[in-house]
């Protein structure tokens, strides 16, 4: 069935349409990781943007029940080159189209996703149509206008409480959109987990009597949440903490620095990141479209990406406070950052 993707500056692409078939806005984004597309697909960090793979073939080892970051998928379309109709994995459970057809997600494949890449690259992240019929740009525009994901976090953080339990430690997790595996990565150092919903007070929180505290990756702005900052900068007085992705953003906002919007984001499985203190290279995987513009003066820079110098890493002068960008537990990716879990433990 013919679709079509409308972007914002106007330029069409006509490909085929798959999965759940209707009309669907969002941010479009790419993302370079050449497997993986399941844990993308529900990350809640992709909530409300339109998803494309860059790597052509999308769907070969179809998708299972055990490597979804959270309990639904969270993009609001899927761009492929092409998609592969009869996977051939032996922990297949379904294919592509099924997935996201019954998960009410639209995809769109056939168009030239290096083009539209290359588009993304130099004009910065569009927001686009995707649908059936090709609608002038006025119409086009009112849609567009009509897309807002400023609340994005609201709709991916947990609704309620809840306790993994372990032998270890009391860590506190604030939920801004949590992938599985970090939640997994954490529960592997048995550390007993309360993960709390992201508008929790202060007190509540701290009436679980933590130890420590993690702030955890998540979708949207930091900026739009300053009720979020302001408890972040009131646990950051009492509890040894650490963020990650946007929890990193929200530490650096509550101690008095910054934050940007990149062009066009860093979504990718194979990101290289220099650790300055331990003058090593890593790679990383990644998915935010906002960085740390300016540091706080009681904070130093610990990781910076390589491929443009962006602030990865901080870590705070004198209390037990660290934070990274990217995903330490790399799925999908490597696991090249993991050991980061282990020196915020040996800060608690």
């Amino acid at each position: 069935m013919k679709a079509y993707l409308q972007l914002e500056n106007d330029i069409t692409f006509e490909g085929r349409a798959f999965g759940k078939v209707g009309d669907t806005v969002g941010e479009v984004v790419f993302d370079t990781s050449m497997a993986g597309y399941q844990e993308l697909i529900t990350d809640p960090s992709y909530y409300g943007q339109i998803l494309t793979m860059t790597y052509p073939l999308i769907g070969n080892y179809g998708i299972n029940l055990e490597d979804d970051q959270s309990e639904s998928p969270k993009i609001k379309g899927l761009i492929v080159r092409e998609k592969c109709d009869f996977p051939n994995n032996f922990r297949c459970e379904l294919d592509l189209e099924g997935y996201l057809k019954y998960n009410n997600i639209m995809g769109l494949e056939g168009i030239d996703t290096r083009a539209l890449t290359k588009i993304i690259r130099r004009n910065g992240t569009l927001r686009g149509l995707i649908s059936l019929r090709r609608l002038p740009h006025t119409k086009l525009m009112d849609m567009l206008d009509g897309y807002n994901n400023s609340k994005a976090v609201d709709m991916v953080t947990t609704k309620e409480t809840y306790t993994i339990e372990g032998s270890g430690r009391n860590l506190a997790v604030i939920d801004f959109g949590i992938k599985n595996t970090i939640l997994q990565a954490l529960k592997d150092k048995d550390l007993k987990i309360t993960v709390f919903p992201s508008n929790t007070s202060v007190s509540e929180i701290l009436s679980s009597n933590p130890q420590g505290l993690f702030l955890s990756n998540g979708p949207g702005d930091p900026k739009d949440y300053p009720e979020i900052i302001e408890n972040v900068k009131a646990l950051l007085e009492k509890i040894p903490t650490m963020g990650n992705g946007l929890g990193h953003q929200f530490i650096a906002l509550a101690l008095g620095g910054d934050t940007e919007k990149l062009a066009f984001g860093h979504r990718g499985s194979n990101h290289p990141v220099k650790d300055i203190y331990k003058d090593r290279s890593y790679i990383t995987s990644q998915n935010h479209g906002y960085v740390v513009s300016k540091v706080p003066e009681d904070m130093e820079i610990t990781h910076i990406s390589l491929n443009d110098q962006t602030i990865e890493g901080l870590r705070h002068k004198t209390k037990p406070i660290l934070s990274v960008q990217f995903q330490p537990e790399a799925y999908p990716g490597t696991e090249d950052m993991i050991d980061i879990f282990d020196e915020f433990i040996e800060q608690l």
